[in-house]
């Protein structure tokens, strides 16, 4: 085992994470986009609302010098969001808040465009449907947008009327004739993304204001766009865009053209072994970078590779090498087109890397224990900006040179400070049985020590592709570590950022390597002076929900379980997840079988929470109710009451998004771990009595 001081603690004193109505109240930053001539950086924050219901999105400028401080740029009680700029400077952003220029304004999100030159924002265009997603080209300004329309909507008004209609007579049935028929949190159907395309207008009559006049471009989608990713070339002329092909039992999703001035549109991607998404025009439009996806099979993992297709020979060139990364789903070119910058996990951390398009060479651009996310190039070449995360701070504005190698980047003023820690972040690493390096984040009281041996949590990730690398306001470690408790955030088989063998390790095999490197991790832990061993409990939600249920049937070491979201019968939870299509490339009816918690039920003798949301469409509530079903059937009453609780959301969804139920969530959780691993009595939160 090994440790390195990663990020010193707050030292004595409180911090917000010592209060829970401390916690929710503070700001939340993400997303970056950058103006044309690269003078302002824009970003989005979180804060609640005035009734403390809800978290409220406003856009602030950054000075990409780092020499002014952020500035508030939108103020509204419906928020704003989905910041792009015109080529002009103006700046686009997505709202619900009303038109004042319309009456009876139904409750959708509406572009709204700010000028460059300051003055009111106003509204650029709307669709019955609301505005989603927008990008905008690079030099022609052609803005392209998603709204959901109905199948037989050919116009606005049309559409209008529909939903005018189905409002009316309160129906929200939805016939289905093709799959899927849910994502994550939502229904589908009847309405489907459309992709939208438009230039600002000259004013027709005087005191007339420019508006975006809209073409349809996917008249007929289907459900092709649905979870879709596009682009814009620089010229506004094509659009690029994943295409979900329908095939037996689910989607595949290709590559498609679209020819914005006809219409037209080319499927010029697709092969039965691959997938395509995150394309991105090269500066000269003749490229397109994009993720390809080799499809897993149960035997298999698959990869992510990035590639070059070239719109002059329709030629498809992997990029990717022996680089030994998964790319995460943004790629931003240099302004001269000579190199592509993105962001790959690796061991614990995502830096940013520079590739170079001619020879395929990878350079690592940051070597701080960070996480990047919204990479942008300024126009010079010069700088890229980013968000930056870790477990120690929150995401936050950053810049850094275009081709430095293994540099630390430089925070930028941003809207909100960094929180003070209640202690400090380490990390361990320990070796698997098979020999493998398995490594961990641990975050730790400031008081733990030899003399005061902290408590235990062991943390489970999701995914189960993924890794704890970025900071979280949904499953926050601080909040118990001000309790006192350490908490360990290990990386084990499956996880991404430790190369293709390490994912493959535990492919199709979740019972196994996964399971047998949290127990090593788990040893490496406790076997510090400054951790109790004996006062542990483990927690984990979707995937890690499904390792909290595995673990609970397999060993007795911990004083607690805690499964958020979780999958308990893989053979009923296959058919009906959102994606069952993808699942069935997971596992074999075989690996099912072989590792389904729900088997090893009989042997589960720790208390466990359960918890669950009722519109989890991913692990659907099914799972929780047999789940809970078949603790309930075998636990020894104590006093008329089992050591299990079951904690239901019926509004909330695979993810607890609302503020107070996001308090309930962690009252729940901190009470019931108190309760097994403390000793202390069991309290019920005050809203659950």
């Amino acid at each position: 085992m090994t440790d390195s001081a990663s990020s010193p603690g707050s030292g004595s004193g409180p911090t917000p994470f010592d209060d829970l109505d401390d916690y929710v109240d503070l700001p939340r930053g993400a997303g970056l986009a950058l103006s044309p001539d690269g003078t302002r950086l824009v970003t989005a924050v979180q804060t609640l609302n005035p009734k403390r219901t809800k978290w409220v999105t406003a856009l602030w400028e950054v000075d990409p010098d780092g020499e002014r401080p952020a500035r508030r740029l939108t103020r509204s009680a419906k928020g704003e969001g989905g910041a792009a700029f015109l080529p002009d400077g103006s700046l686009l952003f997505t709202s619900a808040r009303p038109d004042p220029a319309v009456e009876d304004d139904e409750e959708v999100s509406l572009l709204w465009m700010l000028p460059a030159g300051g003055g009111e924002a106003r509204v650029v265009a709307s669709r019955p449907g609301g505005v989603g997603h927008v990008e905008v080209a690079t030099s022609a300004g052609t803005v392209v947008l998603t709204s959901h329309t109905f199948p037989s909507s050919d116009s606005h008004e049309t559409e209008a009327a529909k939903r005018k209609e189905r409002k009316e007579k309160k129906v929200s049935a939805i016939l289905h004739e093709q799959v899927p028929v849910r994502f994550w949190d939502h229904d589908l159907g009847p309405d489907a993304p459309r992709l939208f395309a438009g230039t600002l207008t000259d004013a027709e009559q005087p005191g007339d204001e420019p508006k975006l006049d809209l073409t349809d471009l996917t008249p007929e989608p289907g459900r092709a766009l649905v979870e879709g990713e596009y682009a814009v070339s620089p010229d506004g002329s094509t659009v690029a865009t994943s295409w979900a092909l329908r095939e037996r039992g689910g989607l595949r999703y290709a590559l498609a053209l679209i020819d914005v001035a006809s219409g037209d549109l080319t499927v010029v991607l697709y092969d039965v072994g691959s997938e395509y998404g995150a394309p991105s025009f090269s500066p000269d439009g003749r490229s397109i970078a994009l993720v390809r996806e080799v499809r897993s099979t149960p035997h298999d993992p698959g990869d992510r590779r990035v590639c070059l297709y070239s719109r002059d020979d329709g030629s498809l060139r992997d990029l990717t090498g022996d680089w030994d990364h998964w790319p995460a789903s943004s790629l931003e070119w240099t302004p001269d087109g000579s190199a592509i910058v993105l962001v790959a996990d690796e061991d614990g951390r995502a830096p940013v890397f520079r590739l170079d398009v001619a020879s395929g060479e990878f350079t690592r651009l940051t070597a701080d224990p960070f996480t990047y996310a919204d990479v942008r190039v300024s126009p010079d070449g010069r700088h890229v900006y980013a968000m930056r995360t870790s477990y120690a701070q929150p995401f936050r504005p950053v810049r850094l040179d275009a081709t430095t190698p293994d540099q630390d980047s430089e925070p930028l003023p941003g809207p909100s400070a960094t929180p003070e820690l209640p202690g400090r972040l380490e990390e361990v690493e320990t070796t698997a049985a098979d020999g493998t390096r398995v490594r961990s984040w641990l975050a730790l009281p400031d008081d733990a020590s030899p003399s005061s041996p902290a408590p235990m949590l062991l943390w489970i990730h999701g995914g189960p592709l993924g890794s704890w690398n970025a900071w979280s306001w949904r499953w926050n470690p601080w909040l118990a570590v001000a309790q006192g408790y350490a908490v360990l955030l290990p990386d084990p088989a499956l996880s991404t950022g430790y190369g293709l063998e390490f994912i493959r390790r535990g492919w199709g095999n979740w019972g196994d390597a996964p399971y047998t490197d949290l127990m090593a991790a788990t040893d490496a832990a406790v076997e510090r002076s400054d951790i109790d061993e004996t006062r542990t409990a483990a927690m984990g939600g979707s995937f890690g929900g499904y390792m909290a249920n595995w673990v609970a049937g397999h060993t007795d070491r911990f004083k607690a379980i805690v499964t958020h979201a979780s999958l308990w019968a893989l053979d009923q939870f296959g058919p009906t997840t959102d994606a069952p299509w993808y699942w069935a490339r997971e596992m074999t009816p075989e690996m099912q079988q072989a590792n389904s918690p729900h088997l090893h039920a009989d042997a589960i003798s720790t208390p466990m929470l359960v918890i669950h949301g009722d519109h989890d469409y991913r692990v659907p509530i099914g799972e929780a109710l047999r789940l809970w079903s078949e603790l309930a059937d075998r636990a020894e009453s104590q006093g008329g009451e089992m050591p299990h609780k079951f904690l239901y959301f019926p509004t909330e969804n695979h993810w607890i998004l609302t503020p107070q139920h996001a308090k309930v969530w962690y009252q729940t959780v901190l009470a019931f771990v108190d309760h097994h691993v403390l000793g202390k009595d069991w309290q019920t939160p005050d809203l659950l009595q």
